[in-house]
């Protein structure tokens, strides 16, 4: 397979969660529509953490991760965020292998 996959897992401020939400909702949705390259962009909240999310990003190889890291959707992104962000981990991978059912 060989795609590029970034994890990355956020934290913000309680009070912003509904604002942060729509924020990466709209994000992840730009990142698929407007990039072909990006070929999954998942928003997960873990069960223990309201104010956290974590991002399960597929690329098709590390330049569709470069670009998108370039688009403006991605730049209009943090300049609304970053004051809501209290921490970020971020995790680059390998693909090796994906399993899903059919539609």
């Amino acid at each position: 397979m060989g795609n590029f996959v970034l994890i990355v897992e956020l934290e913000f401020k309680p009070e912003d969660a509904e604002r942060f939400h729509a924020l990466i909702a709209e994000n992840a949705r730009q990142s698929v529509a407007n990039e072909p390259g990006c070929l999954q962009f998942d928003v997960v909240r873990p069960e223990d953490g309201a104010s956290r999310v974590v991002l399960y990003e597929v690329y098709a190889d590390r330049a569709a991760f470069d670009a998108h890291s370039k688009m403006p959707h991605v730049a209009a992104f943090f300049a609304q965020a970053k004051p809501l962000i209290l921490g970020q981990k971020a995790t680059r991978c390998e693909r090796l292998t994906a399993a899903k059912k059919a539609p």
